[in-house]
Parts: C-alpha cells; sequence; structure tokens
C-alpha cells in the first residue's frame, strides 16, 4: 500500500487554503497512493484574535470545502485524511467577538468513494486553542477503513501511551497531522513510538518559519514523515520545504501482536496490563516530597563497563570503585557475564548466584558512604537488579516483564520506588533491568511515583534503544536516566535488514555500529522541546562520568 504526505502552508483565507489543498492533492495522486495525509488546520491557521474571526474561518461539514475534499478522494479513487476547523452550530447569532460559539478542530477521512467515513475531534486542545475550540464528539481516533485500522492523531496527541492505546487496539497506520504550532514532537519521538508499537505513522506538517535551534545530539530538521515500523524514516521533507512525499508499506507486518524483540520475545507475552494498573494504585512514593529542598542540584554518575568476565570483573570493578568519587556507579547488567546464556542452565545458574553474592561482599567492602552501585544479579533464583551501598544490598527490583533471555527467571509484581540519601540530600530512583526500560507504561508509572532518575542495567539488543527509546522516555515523563550495558556492535546486514526501502535496489552501505548506554539529564524542566530539556552523554569505553541535575524533574512531577 502507497501512504503520500503533503507538507504546506496555509493562511487566514479560506478560499486560498481550498485552491492548496487541491493543489496538493492533485500533486501526492500522481504517485496513486491509496492514502493522502493532509496537515492540521487546512483551512486556516492556529491564530485566531478572537472568536468572530474563529467562526468565520470555520466550515459547514456540509459546506464546498469539504465537497470538493470528497470529490478528489472519489476522482483519484484514494482515501484522504485532512484536519480543519469546524461549525457545530448551526449559526451564530453574537455580534460580541469575545464570546465563544462551537467550534471544533476536527480531523476528517474520506474514503475512495468520496463518503465522509470518519471524523474525529481534537482531545487534547493547547492553552490558545482551548479559547476558541471545544471537543464536542468522544469518537475515537480508531477506527475500520477499507485499507485496515488506522488511527488519526492530531498535534500532540500522538504520544506513546496514546499511540500505545491505538496499536492494543489493533492501528497498523498512525496519520498524525500537525500545524507550526503544536510542532514540539521531534523525528527522535515518531521514531519511538512506531518501533515501539510495531505501527507506520504518517506525519504530515506544516511549513514552519520557527527556526528553532537544532541540537547536536538531535537531528530536528524533519517535519512530515513517513516512519517504518522499525522506527526508520522512509521518506522526509525539510520543515521549510512544501512538497508531497510518499512510501510503500505493508499493513500485514504492523500490529503489536507482531511485535518482536530481537531475542524473538513477543509483546503479547511481555504485555501487563494488570500489573500497570496495579502499580498505579498501589505504588507507595516516599515521603519525599516534604524534603523538596534536599533534593541535590546534581548527582555525579559514572558508566562502567568492564571488559573482563567473572572474577576479574568483579576486582576491575573494585578497583575503579576505590579511585572514584561517583555518588552512582552504573554497570551493566549481569556485568560480569559476557555470555549470558549459561544462565539458561540450571547447574551454571547456582554457580553463578554464588558468584553474585562474592561480588555483593566485595564491592560493599571498598564503597564509601553514599556511595552507591546498580547492577543485575542472580539473586534466590530469580534475575533482578540490586543497589548496592557499603553495608551490603541496599535495594532490589526483581525483573518484572518476561523475555526469552531469561526465562527461567519469576517475575516481580511492584516498581519499587526507593528514596535514595546522598551526601547532598535524597533522590527518587527507580531500576529496571532486562526488558523492562522497553516497556513505555514503566516510566510514566514511574514519573507519577515522583521518580528523579532511573538506573538501567541492561543488555542492548538494539540500537534504536539508545537512538531514540531511552530519549523519549526521559523527555516524556521529565526523568533523568542513567543506563550501562556492554558495548555491542550491530552488523551491516542487520541495519540492511532493518530499513525498508521506497527502492530495493538502492540500499545504501551501512557501517556497523557500536552501541552501549547512555546518561540523559534532565537541564531544562520548563520547555516541552526535547532539543532544550535533553543533555545526553553516550557511554563510551570503560568510564563514563556524567552529571545529573533532579531538581530539574520537580517542575514536571510535583504538580
Amino acid at each position: 500500500m502507497r501512504v503520500a504526505v503533503a507538507q504546506f502552508a496555509t493562511s487566514s483565507n479560506t478560499q486560498e487554503n481550498l485552491a492548496t489543498c487541491i493543489r496538493m492533492i492533485k500533486e501526492a495522486a500522481k504517485c496513486k497512493p491509496a492514502i493522502i495525509v493532509l496537515p492540521e488546520y487546512c483551512n486556516t491557521q492556529a491564530d485566531q484574535q478572537n472568536h468572530q474571526q474563529a467562526w468565520d474561518e470555520a466550515l459547514n461539514l456540509n459546506g464546498e470545502f469539504l465537497q470538493q475534499i470528497a470529490a478528489l478522494a472519489k476522482l483519484h479513487h484514494c482515501n484522504i485524511v485532512l484536519n480543519v476547523t469546524l461549525r457545530r452550530d448551526l449559526v451564530r447569532n453574537e455580534v460580541n467577538p469575545l464570546i465563544k460559539s462551537n467550534i471544533s478542530i476536527t480531523t476528517c477521512t474520506f474514503a475512495e468513494t468520496g463518503e465522509l467515513i470518519h471524523q474525529a475531534d481534537k482531545q487534547t486542545l493547547q492553552a490558545h486553542e482551548s479559547e476558541f475550540f471545544i471537543n464536542t464528539k468522544t469518537v475515537d481516533s480508531l477506527f475500520t477503513s477499507s485499507l485496515g485500522k488506522l488511527s488519526v492523531l492530531t498535534g500532540t496527541e500522538i504520544t506513546s501511551y496514546k499511540a500505545r492505546e491505538q496499536s492494543r487496539q489493533g492501528a497498523k497506520l498512525l496519520c498524525n497531522l500537525q500545524s507550526t504550532k503544536s510542532q514540539i514532537q521531534n523525528s527522535i519521538y515518531s521514531a519511538a513510538w512506531a518501533h515501539d508499537n510495531n505501527v507506520f505513522i504518517a506525519k504530515a506538517s506544516k511549513i514552519s518559519d520557527c527556526g528553532s535551534v537544532k541540537s547536536k545530539a538531535i537531528n530536528n530538521e524533519d517535519s512530515s514523515q513517513i516512519v517504518s515500523l522499525n522506527g526508520k524514516i522512509l521518506a522526509t521533507l525539510a520543515n521549510d520545504k512544501e512538497g508531497v512525499i510518499f512510501a510503500d508499506i505493508d499493513l500485514d507486518k504492523a500490529g503489536l501482536e507482531k511485535h518482536q524483540r530481537p531475542d524473538g520475545t513477543n509483546f503479547t507475552s511481555q504485555h501487563r496490563p494488570e500489573l500497570y494498573q496495579q502499580l498505579v494504585l498501589t505504588s507507595k512514593t516516599p515521603a519525599l516530597e516534604t524534603l523538596k529542598s534536599q533534593i541535590p542540584e546534581t548527582v555525579n554518575v559514572a558508566l562502567f563497563a568492564t571488559y573482563k568476565s567473572n572474577e576479574q570483573a568483579i576486582e576491575d570493578v573494585c578497583y575503579y570503585i576505590e579511585n572514584n568519587l561517583s555518588d552512582i556507579i552504573q554497570l551493566p547488567e549481569l556485568f560480569f557475564l559476557s555470555d549470558k546464556t549459561i544462565a539458561n542452565n540450571a547447574i551454571q545458574r547456582v554457580e553463578l548466584e554464588a558468584l553474585c553474592q562474592i561480588m555483593i561482599t566485595k564491592v560493599s567492602a571498598v564503597l564509601r558512604p553514599f556511595q552507591y552501585v546498580c547492577t543485575s544479579l542472580v539473586i534466590n533464583g530469580s534475575h533482578q537488579a540490586v543497589l548496592i551501598n557499603e553495608n551490603g544490598i541496599f535495594a532490589i527490583q526483581q525483573q518484572l516483564h518476561f523475555c526469552n533471555r531469561y526465562q527461567w527467571t519469576s517475575l516481580g509484581n511492584s516498581l519499587n520506588i526507593i528514596a535514595l540519601p546522598l551526601e547532598q540530600g535524597f533522590i527518587n530512583i527507580a531500576m529496571l533491568t532486562a526488558d523492562d526500560a522497553n516497556i513505555p507504561e514503566l516510566s510514566n508509572i514511574a514519573a507519577l511515583n515522583k521518580v528523579n532518575a532511573l538506573l538501567i542495567p541492561f543488555d542492548i539488543q538494539t540500537s534504536s534503544e539508545v537512538n531514540f527509546g531511552l530519549l523519549t522516555r526521559a523527555a516524556e515523563n521529565q526523568i533523568c536516566i542513567v543506563a550501562s550495558s556492554r558495548e555491542k556492535s550491530f552488523s551491516e546486514e542487520q541495519a540492511n535488514n532493518d530499513i525498508e526501502k521506497i527502492n530495493p535496489g538502492n540500499i545504501k552501505k551501512i557501517k556497523p555500529q557500536k552501541s552501549t548506554g547512555l546518561v540523559v539529564d534532565i537541564v531544562n524542566g520548563n520547555t516541552n522541546n526535547l532539543d532544550g530539556k535533553l543533555k545526553i552523554k553516550q557511554q563510551h569505553g570503560k568510564i563514563t562520568k556524567a552529571l545529573i541535575h533532579p531538581r530539574e524533574t520537580i517542575q514536571g512531577i510535583y504538580t
């Protein structure tokens, strides 16, 4: 199936905007797509000055504007999705421009027959939109078309959790319609949403003239995009360029029920909706809110990844601890094992557990007061994250989600929120190991429980986990992330297999990519812009030191 996305500017002149829509639909129709996605506010701009202007620029559902769009859908035998402002009152009798009428921001979908088959009002209104618009209909964004199950999400509605919900209900393609004023999503977000939910994303945006500052770590030049199931961008337009992009996608491959981790673990065997509900209801946050003034401005963290194994790896870590003053030292998952498959053998697992006890004894003996090491170990036959201090185990977190790598372990039923005493004060932390950090619900629950930082001992399975997955966990939940993994190299063949090509014969050469962990720091807690919110330090070599700013998470979690 071919998807086309159009990007263009609009004005406050409805007739000019209709002419633009017609022109762009005709241009998009040249590639013979099954569906064309247009941006938000196709009939106007999001800059209304008063209610009379909002009413004058809004459309009637059966008016000329939408009738012409319907005719084009029938003419070109394709579905057309666009967003407009709609009059929900028959007339406006008010002469006072300050009095509000019922106007919605509505995404309309026309079938190839020209029939209006679905309309959904924007539910998440921005501050300036709430002044002029309402959401009169509660129709689900998800609907079934001749192409399959589609979801239409407007502006900032395409969050991980909304996308997750739609994907669980069977969505294969998420159509995201944006305007200039709502372009806070980054290409990193789209990649994460597509990858996490195994859905295609078609994002149509307006031409942007915002001239936002670009981060070296995150490319924000992309505006309209078509994104594949694995987060790879199939087609894109710069945010200052009018145009049409298209890509061929296979909806039969989409859907969470077909989502698999690299080790073969299926999403359906991992997903635990009852657990998430239980955690929201029962998780008890330590009484840290009364100690907000004691949250340190900065915390020293270090990622340490030894290249040695077994006892030598433990000695390596101890030597590092004795010669460094970091508050929190983050190690990879089962850091002393280069081959973690040995844990699948019950006899070797007993030996492994004995080695874990040796590790706890030796590491705790060299830790200073208020200094901690986080990793994962096998304790009591289960794989779990641990936090070690000078007295031994300070806190534990049992693995919460099944994965084939550790199918022998029992799973926990609680997310432990830990009030961590430091020399400078206290912070709230939670630990995630194995595949737990790849579950968006857990990071959200941690944030709801006022966690300042996630400590993640993991074993990277795909480069997407650090390229965009953990970044969006931090940005969406305003939470610092400290994650360490043994280095992995993803081969050229794997990378090429990961990318869906518009032209299969034109495969670009991709060099092997080394991937490890990272530290994601919240540095500007009062902005919705991912570029301005995060400071990212990639794990490199044996030792990576960084600062995190837990106070910056307060603006998000103490509201």
